[in-house]
């Protein structure tokens, strides 16, 4: 199977980013010596959206192309994980005790994943090619494209650190969630036993117990302000390829800040085009995750991330203009609950031992393809041709843009 250029060069990306923090987090890793069990949760919502079409009242053309297009639409996805460093019994088990609203049964197993064996002679061979990786980035909310922009990133002229550092731009702080660690226990939901989807309508609000032969009982209540957020829900965009697109949203209730990032890709330079939101030089990949409150917090005063008021964008005109498809990703970044039990006594200045510690974050995100203008009117060209006369390009115009979208990432 053949990638396409874009589908390389964020393959290219993503291992250069990930690369660079490894010895960092090894570090960190040693550095952790507190026998406390760790138990989080991450719950998000994600958005595949098309302005103008649904899933629901569709047909012909439409309705085909849209139903191979996997994730359209609102769903919502959770993460438990669980790291205890006693030792493990013989039968080792441990489950979720989960509230009624959130239409799931009345547990989640968190089970214990086989280790995966490295076998012999499964090692790539040769060295990993430098990548040939050309990116003209743009940054900020505005019709027109900003004094000073864009800036370019060449693999060919610069060494990988400096293009990984250039792509990876901010981050937040360093988050460790439990995993797989030498002397400590590790369990997971979803996984082989369990992986039911969450329901669209599914809550995480109310009681919650995990229990089991190893780890030590946790419980919590979760509110309102925890539970999933609103999907991302793009109310407006205007605009085309060549045009500067204006794009809206509805406000999500719990989100304390938004981050957008958009990206396309000119075959005939072989170019790759890069749009963040942020007021301030930032591509953006270190920051369509999850995110601490006091981290959103900083990025707002640096004028990286838009506040949770903000329901707006622009996106400068013609950066697109070659580019066959782009797509916008978007992110609403939610709060997080943070619960050590058992508490430390107020005012106490002595020593404290917790017995576990659970972190709950969220996210909402979206994505939303672009140029949709110049879709729409060779669709109304085409049904605004008498029976019989419909240019024979139309419909597979429209299903080689939403191919091409699909295949950005």
């Amino acid at each position: 199977m053949t990638m396409n250029p874009v589908t390389k060069t964020c393959c290219a990306v993503t291992v250069i980013i990930i690369l660079l923090p490894a010895s960092l987090a090894m570090s960190a890793e040693k550095g952790k010596t507190n026998p406390v069990t760790q138990y989080w949760m991450s719950a998000a919502t994600q958005n595949t959206s098309i302005p103008g079409m649904s899933q629901e009242g569709m047909s012909g053309i439409q309705g085909m192309i849209i139903g191979k297009m996997a994730g359209i639409g609102p769903k919502r996805s959770l993460m438990l994980q669980l790291n205890s460093p006693r030792t493990l019994p013989p039968n080792p088990e441990a489950t979720h005790d989960i509230p009624s609203g959130l239409n799931m049964g009345k547990t989640l197993p968190l089970l214990i994943p086989e280790r995966e064996k490295l076998v012999r002679g499964e090692e790539p061979e040769g060295k990993m090619e430098k990548p040939k990786v050309r990116m003209l980035f743009y940054w900020g909310c505005a019709e027109t494209v900003r004094s000073g922009q864009p800036k370019v990133l060449d693999t060919e002229k610069m060494s990988m650190v400096d293009f990984g550092k250039a792509m990876s731009g901010r981050s937040g702080s360093a988050q460790h969630p439990p995993s797989m660690r030498t002397g400590w226990a590790y369990a997971e939901w979803p996984n082989k036993k369990d992986h039911t989807d969450v329901p669209q309508s599914g809550s995480l609000q109310g009681d919650h117990f995990i229990h089991g032969n190893y780890p030590p009982d946790i419980k919590f209540i979760i509110g309102e302000k925890h539970d999933f957020m609103a999907p991302v829900e793009f109310t407006s965009t205007r605009g085309g390829l060549t045009d500067s697109i204006t794009f809206q949203w509805k406000k999500i209730p719990t989100a304390i800040g938004y981050f957008a990032m958009a990206i396309g890709h000119n075959d005939k330079s072989g170019e790759t085009i890069i749009w963040s939101s942020s007021d301030a030089q930032e591509p953006g990949y270190g920051l369509m995750t999850y995110l601490p409150p006091a981290d959103v917090s900083r990025f707002i005063n640096e004028k990286v991330v838009m506040g949770p008021g903000v329901t707006s964008c622009s996106i400068p005109k013609g950066i697109f203009k070659d580019a066959k498809g782009a797509v916008l990703q978007f992110i609403g970044y939610g709060d997080e609950l943070n619960i050590a039990y058992p508490p430390k006594p107020q005012n106490s200045t002595k020593p404290h031992e917790y017995i576990w510690t659970m972190k709950l974050r969220n996210k909402s995100t979206g994505m939303l393809p672009l140029g949709q203008d110049e879709i729409k009117d060779s669709k109304k060209k085409q049904d605004e041709q008498p029976t019989g006369e419909k240019p024979a390009g139309a419909p597979e115009q429209m299903k080689k843009a939403l191919d091409k979208i699909k295949g950005l990432f």
